[in-house]
């Protein structure tokens, strides 16, 4: 399947394969391919990328004649390619070859002065997509998200910053709602619906009925 994404198939080479499908490198021709995660590659696909690199032509699945491509490679992974190398489970000759001009991106632990700006940031952005209220932190809030080692990186912050606006059902959220929902722990007092109780919207309305569920 992913020999099929990468350089296409023809009609019939496989079953489901009901037409022909020219693959991401040659709908990239002339431009630029971005390969995430590379380091999750099997072995197999990982001899069949590097002939592509260094021949500049993609055999499609079934076909009987390769086609040429002049493709930019742009690739990230989150695994250390080098330790992979030692361990035999990706090629030395392809980690090369795709080292041309390595860029490493810093954790967000290493960057912690960017954490209230990607925090705002995110979350403006839920706030429009869930249509409920824009939320703020407090000072000890912001200095809670400092203070988080960050595993899981901008994922993780994205994420966080989801639930925080989701489930506190205050305006702002202080350090003890984010080191609340770091320990992995539901918040309490969530307010029960009422009749009487105003929402701007239905999903507002349907944010809150979803804290008292998961709450309960």
């Amino acid at each position: 399947l992913v020999e099929s994404i990468l350089f296409g198939h023809v009609k019939g080479s496989f079953t489901g394969a009901t037409d022909n499908h020219a693959g991401k490198f040659v709908e990239a021709h002339g431009g630029t391919l971005f390969l995430d995660e590379v380091g999750e590659l099997p072995i197999d696909m990982q001899v069949k990328l590097l002939r592509v690199l260094q021949e500049g032509e993609v055999d499609p699945v079934g076909g009987k004649r390769p086609t040429k491509v002049d493709v930019r490679i742009i690739s990230a992974t989150n695994k250390d390619l080098a330790k992979l190398v030692a361990d035999n489970r990706f090629r030395e000759d392809l980690y090369y070859r795709l080292n041309v001009l390595p860029i490493v991106v810093p954790t967000l632990k290493e960057r912690r002065d960017d954490i209230p700006e990607l925090a705002q940031h995110f979350l403006r952005l839920h706030s429009e997509e869930q249509g409920i209220k824009p939320k703020e932190f407090s000072p000890q809030g912001m200095e809670a998200l400092q203070r988080h080692d960050w595993p899981g990186n901008i994922r993780e912050l994205r994420n966080l910053i989801e639930r925080l606006l989701i489930m506190v059902p205050k305006q702002v959220i202080d350090g003890s709602d984010v080191d609340m929902f770091l320990q992995g722990r539901a918040p309490s007092g969530v307010p029960s619906l009422s009749v009487g109780t105003h929402y701007d919207s239905l999903r507002e309305a349907r944010n809150a009925f979803e804290r008292e569920v998961i709450s309960l």
